[in-house]
């Protein structure tokens, strides 16, 4: 077969078929539009090694003799006897490519195995790949593995990954890439807090804006892998798989096992690079207003202004006093209103109701129509806090239908089998089971259709760590089950937008944003942490898509104290809303919020839709990001008069050296002239006073400057002397 060869957005992915299977033998930057001979790239044999020249196939397996991590684990299980057919020998047999997109499939006769893998490099650079394994064997075919990999060039030294727990999600480590295998597990049932969003491999030192890097994501939301594996030849792979449970996936004669999508995307000018090509393949999906079959959700309107109860009011649901806080946000100009946890059957903390969809009649007797008539003839969307998946077992559900609890044992804890342990009160509901499915759909179903919510908050508040359907492993599929229950829902109402969250940020991938409209990135919303949260999300998800809320003055979860300002800057550079008793707010600082409120409103459509630019600053204690507008259909020019970029500077901590020094801003048009202004706070704000330590400002900051894109990157700008824990808006106007 001819080598297949995949371009855009300048990067090629090239394919050969010499060995007889299909082996990725470029991945990275582009390579023109004709190829040389491949066999050029005919490797050595050294001494002591097999007779033959080892592939690193798409498929890399140990019948070629692949001394890595092998991409398909499993066995034949036949007469009693298990463990047949153990090392598959898959050789291509057909490649096909249409436009950026190619099938290729792979069989083993001998081992009644086929294999086909779909590939697509979509116009922003993004790969998106994913193998579907059918048995066409007479016996069945345990599936233990499954998983999808790629190869990264040999000057890929380093490797980036993420980890957290919550409330601290989502933060970087960096380690040399050395022989061995470095593995990413997750085991909670969930995508997890500690889950690396992002795996990298990169050049020496590579950052925001410079070196290369090549990376990959598993959209999945259940038990998951992602890895390097560097073998003794100097060869590196890096990819992901299902963590897949004892017995989970044992397909009959003809059925199939297809993988999650690995989405993957080279760079030459470091992270931002990669996340230009998921931000490019996010907003090129169809919009709100989808298609029947259609599950893809990317925003299609502007992101309304959100105000949560639950840092407001917890679980004291009170109508007068929930009017009250809808009077406030209405006059702030708030425009969805989120009514959170404590409205349903049962429900006055979190030890019971869980499972009883139903408006509590003794705190809501004429349900919960007087609030969202309140809330909508306020100008304001009404939305909904539910958590579909979980149960107290202080709830009727749970007493009519014990054995709809997941678990260990085939029997119901009330017959004797093992509960897993409690996390926060809760169990899970086995959505596996079709009744217990079809129970939740209705329930959800029912209040959507009763009522005029726009909007719901989905949580997910525990790790499912012994996830069992009738005695048998079943995060599979729970977590198909769980996909079909959103896919059913929002084809049920279309019009109705899904936020995942799940304990804050546990349930951040692809595999879920296929399906909802937006994260919450942390259950945190102290703005010194979510500073780096929010910068390391957005490497894979734009900041439409990223829910970004101002908490109260005090943090609910560290207790640290900010102005204002500082929380409004962080949650500006996403989908922004306040978590907060706003009645609180009032002289000075009210009219701040509602100028800030008033500045998200009018820069909305730019940060929605700009290059995010994050600069590589030496001063480990200062920040600086921004979106840059995207380029115009002619000139590659945005129009004189236009915000063309937002920038945010902000101080971590306390620096090194007494003042900031010159910060250079990167990311503009290098041959355009700008207008820079520093823009929030500003003079007369509540908080001007308290964001910079200076006897006197630099020069420009009263009146603006005026300078070229390419001074700006080179020669910069001095700037203001922050006190730490602050920061500055600064606007750069097209001229």
């Amino acid at each position: 077969m001819d080598p297949l060869h995949l371009r855009s957005a300048s990067t090629s992915l090239v394919m050969s078929f010499d060995s007889g299977e299909a082996e990725v033998i470029h991945w990275g930057a582009d390579l023109g539009s004709t190829l040389p001979d491949l066999a050029i790239l005919g490797e050595p044999i050294p001494h002591s090694a097999i007779d033959a020249t080892v592939p690193a196939g798409l498929l890399p397996q140990a019948s070629s003799s692949w001394r890595g991590r092998p991409a398909l684990r499993g066995h034949r299980l036949a007469d009693g006897v298990s463990g047949l057919d153990f090392s598959a020998r898959l050789r291509a047999v057909t490649a096909s490519a249409e436009d950026n997109s190619a099938i290729i499939v792979q069989t083993d006769s001998y081992a009644g195995l086929t294999v086909s893998s779909a590939l697509t490099l979509h116009d922003g650079g993004l790969l998106e790949l994913r193998h579907t394994l059918t048995n066409d064997g007479a016996t069945p075919y345990q599936v233990d593995e499954l998983a999808t990999v790629l190869p990264v060039a040999p000057d890929a030294v380093e490797l980036l990954d993420l980890t957290g727990r919550w409330c601290r999600e989502r933060h970087p480590q960096r380690r040399p890439i050395q022989q061995g295998t470095w593995v990413r597990a997750g085991r909670h049932g969930r995508t997890g807090h500690d889950s690396s969003l992002l795996f990298a491999a990169g050049t020496a030192g590579f950052g925001n804006r410079h070196g290369k890097v090549w990376a990959t994501h598993l959209a999945w939301s259940g038990n998951h892998e992602q890895f390097a594996d560097s073998i003794g030849d100097g060869r590196t792979m890096i990819g992901g798989s299902e963590l897949l449970g004892p017995a989970e996936v044992i397909l009959a004669p003809g059925a199939s096992y297809t993988t999650p999508a690995l989405f993957a995307a080279y760079s030459d000018r470091g992270l931002d690079g990669i996340s230009e090509a998921f931000y490019s393949w996010f907003r090129s999906r169809p919009h709100h207003v989808l298609p029947a079959a259609s599950t893809a959700t990317h925003p299609g309107k502007p992101r309304p202004v959100v105000l949560n109860t639950w840092e407001a009011v917890y679980f004291d649901h009170n109508l007068s006093t929930l009017i009250e806080l809808a009077d406030s946000a209405a006059e702030l100009g708030v425009e969805r209103f989120v009514l959170d946890d404590g409205w349903f059957r049962g429900r006055r903390d979190d030890h019971a109701g869980l499972g009883d969809w139903y408006v509590d009649g003794s705190l809501w007797p004429d349900g919960l129509t007087p609030l969202i008539d309140a809330v909508t003839s306020r100008g304001m969307e009404f939305g909904l806090w539910v958590e579909p998946e979980m149960v107290n077992l202080d709830s009727d559900i749970v007493r009519a239908h014990p054995e709809w609890i997941v678990g260990p044992s085939v029997q119901s804890y009330k017959d004797g089998g093992r509960l897993p342990i409690e996390w926060r009160n809760q169990q899970v509901i086995d959505l596996v089971n079709p009744d217990a499915w079809q129970y939740i759909f209705d329930r959800v179903d029912a209040l959507l259709r009763e009522n005029n919510i726009s909007y719901l908050k989905w949580d997910q508040n525990r790790d499912q760590l012994e996830h069992g359907h009738a005695g048998r492993s079943s995060v599979h599929e729970q977590t198909l089950a769980a996909y079909r229950l959103f896919n059913e829902l929002k084809k049920a109402h279309p019009g109705v937008e899904i936020e995942s969250c799940s304990s804050g940020g546990a349930r951040v991938d692809l595999g879920i944003l296929e399906r909802t409209d937006r994260i919450w990135a942390s259950d945190c919303n102290d703005a010194l942490e979510r500073q780096t949260i929010q910068r390391w999300t957005g490497l894979v998800v734009p900041p439409e898509l990223v829910g970004g809320h101002v908490g109260p003055t005090t943090s609910h979860t560290t207790a640290r104290t900010h102005d204002l300002s500082f929380r409004a800057i962080t949650a500006l550079f996403g989908h922004f809303g306040m978590e907060w008793d706003v009645r609180e707010v009032q002289g000075a600082e009210r009219e701040e919020l509602k100028r800030f409120i008033a500045l998200y409103k009018e820069h909305r459509g730019l940060i929605h839709s700009g290059r995010m630019v994050r600069a590589d600053v030496p001063d480990d204690s200062l920040m600086l990001h921004g979106v840059v507008a995207p380029s115009g259909a002619s000139q590659g020019t945005v129009p004189p008069g236009t915000t063309a970029a937002l920038f945010a500077l902000v101080s971590t901590g306390t620096a090194f050296a007494e003042q900031t020094g010159r910060i250079t801003i990167p990311g503009l048009e290098p041959d355009r002239d700008y207008r820079v202004e520093a823009i929030f706070p500003a003079p007369g704000d509540a908080d001007y006073a308290h964001t910079f330590t200076q006897v006197q400002p630099p020069a420009w900051l009263a009146d603006g400057a005026v300078a070229g894109g390419r001074f700006l990157a080179e020669v910069g700008l001095p700037m203001p002397i922050l006190n730490p824990e602050h920061g500055l808006v600064l606007r750069f106007t097209a001229l």
